[in-house]
């Protein structure tokens, strides 16, 4: 085995994105599978010869993995979906941390921010940075971007939600995510300013648009696109120049 790496023996993970039964793998094994791959992911990018044994999959003995990279080691973030546990677990093996937001305000995500840093902090670790992974949709005008963005948005969550058991998406529910929840759409202000708002509360350091909408038309996606990257992102800049985020993003 290679040298012990700082775990946490606790750590839980949320199971809702699991591919475990496409891989032939049981859910009931589900904190021990990941686990257990963090840890191999961990050692593996050190680019160094690996030798590791767990429960789940076949030994390596001194083995090399390749092509090396020229940095030496790949940036790998590990995203999480609100448990604190998987926030500990991120902070345990030097990974940056990704906040999968895809509902309710952002602002409730300022504890795992804040559990993370102290986690770092207690296991002698530098401050690593911090993203948002968010659904958006951006468009002319706050109305074009949320009637487009409507139907298919619909059809999306009500397929999930038939296998996880959510309630069918209501227009009211809806517009409010967008009011005062993780949906980023509108016009490139009104995104800008959303965007700017979530990395001030949050002191992060990265943010991530989730631009794919279920059905929503390529045409539409291109264009959303467009607009993000030539309005809403210089906006962002200056937005977070003239007020920048308490915990320096």
């Amino acid at each position: 085995m290679n040298e012990p790496r700082p775990s946490a023996d606790t750590a839980k993970s949320s199971r809702w994105c699991s591919p475990s039964p496409l891989f032939g793998y049981d859910l009931a094994d589900y904190e021990q599978l990941f686990e257990e791959k963090v840890d191999l992911m961990a050692y593996l990018l050190t680019e160094r010869a690996v030798t590791w044994e767990g429960s789940v999959r076949a030994a390596l003995t001194n083995q090399q993995v390749y092509p090396k990279t020229e940095s030496g080691r790949l940036r790998t973030w590990v995203g999480v979906g609100g448990s604190p546990e998987s926030v500990i677990r991120a902070a345990s093996y030097g990974f940056p941390l990704v906040l999968a937001i895809i509902g309710g305000a952002p602002a409730r995500f300022k504890p795992y921010v804040d559990l993370y840093h102290q986690a770092l902090d207690q296991l002698g670790l530098e401050r690593l940075p911090v993203a948002v992974h968010a659904p958006g949709f951006v468009a002319e005008t706050d109305e074009e971007a949320a009637e487009t963005l409507w139907p298919h948005a619909r059809v999306m969550t009500d397929r999930i939600g038939a296998e996880r058991g959510w309630p069918p998406l209501t227009r009211e529910r809806f517009e409010a995510d967008i009011a005062h929840g993780a949906q980023h759409v509108g016009s490139p202000e009104t995104v800008a300013r959303k965007i700017a708002d979530t990395v001030r509360t949050l002191g992060i350091q990265r943010f991530d648009l989730k631009y794919s909408n279920g059905t929503l038309p390529h045409e539409a996606m291109m264009k959303g696109i467009e607009l993000y990257g030539s309005v809403v992102v210089p906006r962002v800049r200056e937005l977070l120049a003239s007020e920048p985020a308490t915990a320096g993003a």
